[in-house]
C-alpha cells in the first residue's frame, strides 16, 4: 500500500486533485483533498468496496501517518460535482503524463505506431434502490457503465482511460454516449499523444457491434481516429463466404504463428459500404466452432464454420500481414473482457453510494485505483511476469499484502519486508525502480 501511496505522490495525482478541488473549501483543511482521493484509491486497489475501506490505511498510523476518516472521504465525494468531476479527470490525465514520462509510456514500436483503445460496456448490479439504477437488458437491476481501456499487452489490466456511469436502461449502442466517451478518452491521454499533435501516434478505436454505427464511425474520423468495429453476421455475409473460392481465403494468424482452423477474406468489394466513411473495409473471418458454440443460420457457413465480420478504415499496407494482421488486431479487442472483469475487483463490482453524482465520483476514484496498479506494474515489474500480468487479487496477495516490520535505526524508520516471502526480492527491486524513475 505504501508503494501505491508513494506513486500517487510521484505522478502528482495528490497535488493535481488538490488543485482541482481546492475551491470547494472555505478554509484550511486537515487532510488535503488530493491525499484523501489518493488514499481512497489505494484502499480500493487493496480491495475496499466502500468509503469505510479507508480504514485499511487509517488503522496503521505508524506506517501511513494521519489518514482521513470515513466521513471525510464521504465529504470529499460530495464535493465532486459535475464541474469538479471534469477537473478531477484532467488531474488524472496530468498524472498519466508524468507516469508515461517516467517510463510507463506505451511501446509504439511493438504496435506499429498505434494506441489501441477498446470501448465496452458492462452491467453493475445494484442490490438496493439507488439513484440511476434501473432494469438492464440482461433482466437484472443496476447500472450500465461504458468504459475505454488502452490495451497494454505487457501487463494485465491495461490502463483505464475513461468511463461514464449510465443508468441500467441505457442502450448498448447509444451514439451520444460513445461520442462522449471518445472525447473523454482523448482528453485522458497526455497532450503529446492526442490526435492532431505533431509526432502523435495513430489511435485505433476498437468496439464490438454496439459501437458499429454510421455516426460513431464518422465521429471517429472527425476526431482523426481510425476504427475497427465488429458487425453482426448476416445471411448476406454467409452467402458471400459460401460463394468465395476456398483458395481466396487467407490463413489467420496469431502473434506467434498460424491460427489453426481459421481463415480471413476481405469482402469490401462484395457489399455496399457507401454509408460508412470513405475507405471503410469489410473483413470476414471463419473458424471451426469451439465445443459448445451456439451456431445459428446467420453466422454459420455451409461447411459448418462459424462466421465473424468487422469493419475498419485502416488503409492497406499499414498493418503487417495485411488482412490477417487486421483480423488479429481486431480479435485482440477481446482483451477488454479481462479488463472489465478486473474492474469488478477494483471498486466497480458494486457502487456503494445512494446518489448518482456520488457514484460518479466513486467511479472516477476507482479508475484512479486501476491507474496506480497499472503504473506500478509498468514502472517496477515489467521484467517479472508473475506480477506484471497478475490480476488485481493476485497483485494484492503478492505485493500489497506482504508482511513487514517497521524498524528504527539512526533516527530513521525503515520498512523491512518479510524475507521468507517469495516475491519480497521482486517487490524491493520494483519499489526501487519506481523511486528511481522519478529521480
Amino acid at each position: 500500500m505504501s508503494m501505491l501511496r508513494e506513486l500517487a505522490e510521484f505522478v502528482g495525482l495528490t497535488r493535481f486533485v488538490t488543485q482541482a478541488l481546492a475551491d470547494t473549501y472555505r478554509g484550511p483543511w486537515l487532510h488535503s483533498p488530493g491525499q484523501v482521493f489518493a488514499d481512497q484509491a489505494c484502499a480500493i486497489a487493496d480491495g475496499a468496496t466502500s468509503t469505510s475501506g479507508i480504514a485499511v490505511l487509517r488503522d496503521r498510523p505508524q506506517l501511513h501517518g494521519a489518514v482521513a476518516s470515513q466521513p471525510t472521504v464521504w465529504r470529499l465525494v460530495d464535493r465532486i460535482d459535475e464541474q469538479h468531476l471534469g477537473l478531477v479527470r484532467q488531474a488524472r490525465a496530468k498524472a498519466r503524463e508524468r507516469a508515461w514520462q517516467a517510463g510507463a509510456a506505451p511501446d509504439l514500436e511493438a504496435t506499429g505506431g498505434y494506441l489501441h483503445i477498446d470501448f465496452d460496456a458492462t452491467i453493475t448490479i445494484a442490490h438496493s434502490e439507488k439513484s440511476g439504477a434501473a432494469p438492464t437488458w440482461k433482466k437484472s437491476f443496476g447500472f450500465h457503465p461504458l468504459h475505454s481501456y488502452l490495451d497494454r499487452p505487457e501487463i494485465s489490466g491495461g490502463e483505464s482511460l475513461a468511463g461514464i456511469l449510465r443508468p441500467g436502461n441505457a442502450g448498448s449502442n447509444t451514439i451520444a454516449d460513445h461520442k462522449t466517451l471518445l472525447d473523454l478518452t482523448l482528453e485522458a491521454l497526455p497532450e503529446s499523444y492526442r490526435p492532431g499533435v505533431d509526432g502523435a501516434p495513430e489511435i485505433l478505436i476498437r468496439a464490438d457491434a454496439a459501437g458499429a454505427t454510421y455516426d460513431f464511425a464518422a465521429y471517429c474520423r472527425q476526431k482523426h481516429c481510425e476504427f475497427s468495429f465488429s458487425t453482426e453476421s448476416t445471411p448476406t455475409y454467409v452467402g458471400i463466404a459460401d460463394a468465395v473460392d476456398e483458395q481466396l481465403w487467407a490463413t489467420a494468424i496469431e502473434d506467434d504463428g498460424i491460427r489453426d482452423g481459421a481463415m480471413v477474406f476481405e469482402a469490401t468489394h462484395c457489399v455496399d459500404l457507401s454509408k460508412w466513411p470513405q475507405g471503410t473495409r469489410l473483413i470476414l473471418g471463419k473458424e471451426r466452432p469451439h465445443p459448445g458454440a451456439q451456431l445459428q443460420l446467420h453466422n454459420t457457413t455451409s461447411d459448418g464454420m462459424r462466421l465473424t465480420a468487422f469493419i475498419t478504415d485502416t488503409p492497406a499496407r499499414v498493418v503487417p500481414h495485411q488482412i490477417q494482421g487486421l483480423e488479429l488486431r481486431h480479435r485482440q479487442h477481446a482483451h477488454v473482457e479481462a479488463r472489465i472483469k478486473d474492474s469488478g475487483h477494483l471498486g466497480l463490482g458494486n457502487l456503494p453510494l445512494d446518489a448518482f453524482c456520488h457514484n460518479q465520483a466513486w467511479f472516477e476514484i476507482a479508475l484512479a485505483a486501476a491507474d496506480l496498479i497499472s503504473w506500478a506494474k509498468l514502472l517496477g515489474f515489467k521484467d517479472h511476469p508473475g506480477i506484471a500480468k497478475a490480476t488485481p487479487e493476485t497483485f494484492r496477495y503478492k505485493v500489497l499484502h506482504v508482511a513487514g516490520k517497521i524498524v528504527s535505526t539512526a533516527r530513521q524508520l525503515y520498512l523491512k519486508l518479510d524475507s521468507s516471502w517469495t516475491p519480497s526480492p521482486a517487490i524491493e527491486k520494483g519499489w526501487t525502480r519506481i523511486r528511481t524513475a522519478f529521480g
